[in-house]
């Protein structure tokens, strides 16, 4: 598509959506103006994406939150660490426990001094964690007591700590905003037990 097609295409959307684009994109290319005028303009999208709070700290989108920590190391942590993640192959499977998890990874920064740990999960920040304390404990304090300062996963203290070193995510995009864990899994349960039932037919 030309320029002058793309400015066309661009100054057919609405007004308003073109002056707050033109305004803070002033620098932009016109594709790139076109593609997030066309998402400003879909409410449906922008509605479905739309980004909240997690509760005490963190970004939320539709059902899925966020949590992204960098933490200081004890000396000989992250080498602490990479053996328990050696001896797991990397697969923290057993996190699965906590139901509401999505994901979570585990990455050392500045010459092994730092940890970045980022998780997505469904629903509010507060009880997730009180999730991790009463699902995985002897793993959140196995892993996080290699962190100076932790106060251990059943403290008193242990959210005012994580909300020190947490970094709210300043965006935040879940591909499926509604579909929680519990969700996903009932989904593949129902598609395999469909195929089941095409495979008996056959």
């Amino acid at each position: 598509m030309s320029e002058k097609d793309l400015h066309a295409k661009f100054h057919k959307l609405p007004d308003a959506v073109c002056e707050k684009v033109d305004a803070t994109l002033a620098d932009a290319k016109i594709a790139l103006k076109l593609k997030v005028a066309e998402i400003l303009a879909d409410k449906e999208e922008v509605a479905e994406h739309a980004v909240t709070t997690a509760g005490r700290i963190g970004a939320k989108s539709g059902e899925v939150s966020e949590l992204t920590t960098i933490l200081p190391l004890k000396p000989h942590g992250a080498e602490r660490l990479r053996k328990f993640f050696k001896l797991v192959g990397g697969n923290l499977a057993g996190a699965g426990q906590v139901g509401t998890l999505h994901n979570m990874r585990f990455v050392f920064l500045d010459n092994d001094t730092k940890l970045l740990f980022a998780t997505a999960f469904d629903g509010e920040w507060d009880p997730y964690i009180d999730d991790f304390a009463t699902k995985i404990p002897e793993f959140m304090d196995y892993l996080f007591s290699n962190v100076e300062g932790w106060p251990g996963i059943t403290s008193p203290d242990v959210k005012d700590f994580i909300v020190k070193y947490q970094i709210p995510a300043e965006a935040w995009f879940v591909a499926h905003p509604g579909l929680t864990v519990a969700e996903g899994a009932r989904l593949m349960r129902q598609e395999s037990a469909v195929q089941r039932f095409l495979s008996d037919l056959n």
